[in-house]
C-alpha cells in the first residue's frame, strides 16, 4: 500500500499536521501498519515537492498544516477509482522460505509447515477476537481492516495445508522409490547364495 495515497486521503477531510495524519491512519487500520513519523513527513515534502499537497499555515505550537491542491486532489480520486495491481505480486518471505525448504536436501520443510501453520492458527484467533470486540457502528474502517487480515490468514492455513499434502506425497514417493530401489538388490543376493 502506498503511504503517499493514503495520506492524500486522508487529507481530503481538511488540513492536518504530520502527528493527526499517523494518528488517524493509524486508527483507521487498528495500528496494522504503523508508520513512522518520519516517513510521514518525508511523504509530505516529496507530496509537497509534487504540487499534490501545500502548507495551510501552522498551529501556536508550530505544527505545519497541509492540505491537497487541485492536483491533490485528482490523484486521491485516481487512487480511489482504480483497482490495486495484483498482477505482479509481492515477494512473500513464507512462499519463498517454504520453496527453498522444500529443494534443500536434509530440511524437513514439513516441520517448517507445521509450525508456521500453528503460528498463523493463532494470529487467526487473535484477529477473531479482535472483530468480536469491535463495535459495528463506531469501528467500521478497523472492521474491514480486520475482514482483510482474517480472510488472508485462512487463506494462508488452507494454502499451508496444501504445502503439507504436497511435501507428504513427494516423501512417500521417494520413500515408494527407495523401496523398489532395494527390492533387486535383495533379490541378486539370494541367487547368488542358492548357487554357492
Amino acid at each position: 500500500m502506498s503511504i503517499r495515497q493514503a495520506l492524500l486521503a486522508l487529507l481530503q477531510q481538511g488540513p492536518k499536521y504530520g502527528f493527526q495524519l499517523r494518528a488517524e491512519f493509524e486508527s483507521r487500520t487498528g495500528s496494522t501498519w504503523p508508520l513512522n513519523i518520519g516517513q510521514v513527513y518525508t511523504t509530505l515534502g516529496r507530496l509537497e515537492r509534487d504540487d499534490l499537497v501545500e502548507p495551510a499555515g501552522q498551529d501556536a505550537e508550530g505544527h505545519i498544516y497541509y492540505r491537497l491542491t487541485h492536483g491533490g486532489r485528482g490523484e486521491v480520486q485516481r487512487w480511489l477509482q482504480s483497482p490495486v495491481d495484483r498482477g505482479a505480486p509481492a515477494r512473500d518471505e513464507l512462499a519463498i522460505k517454504i520453496a527453498l525448504a522444500a529443494a534443500l536436501p536434509g530440511v524437513d520443510a514439513r516441520g517448517i509447515v507445521r509450525v508456521q501453520r500453528l503460528h498463523t492458527l493463532r494470529v487467526l484467533q487473535n484477529y477473531t477476537r479482535l472483530k468480536a470486540q469491535a463495535s459495528a457502528d463506531e469501528d467500521l474502517a478497523w472492521l474491514l481492516v480486520l475482514d482483510s487480515l482474517v480472510f488472508q490468514a485462512e487463506a494462508e492455513v488452507r494454502w499451508l495445508e496444501q504445502c503439507e499434502q504436497r511435501l507428504a506425497r513427494r516423501a512417500q514417493t521417494e520413500e515408494s522409490g527407495r523401496d523398489q530401489n532395494a527390492a533387486p538388490v535383495a533379490e541378486q543376493a539370494e541367487p547368488g547364495r542358492v548357487g554357492g
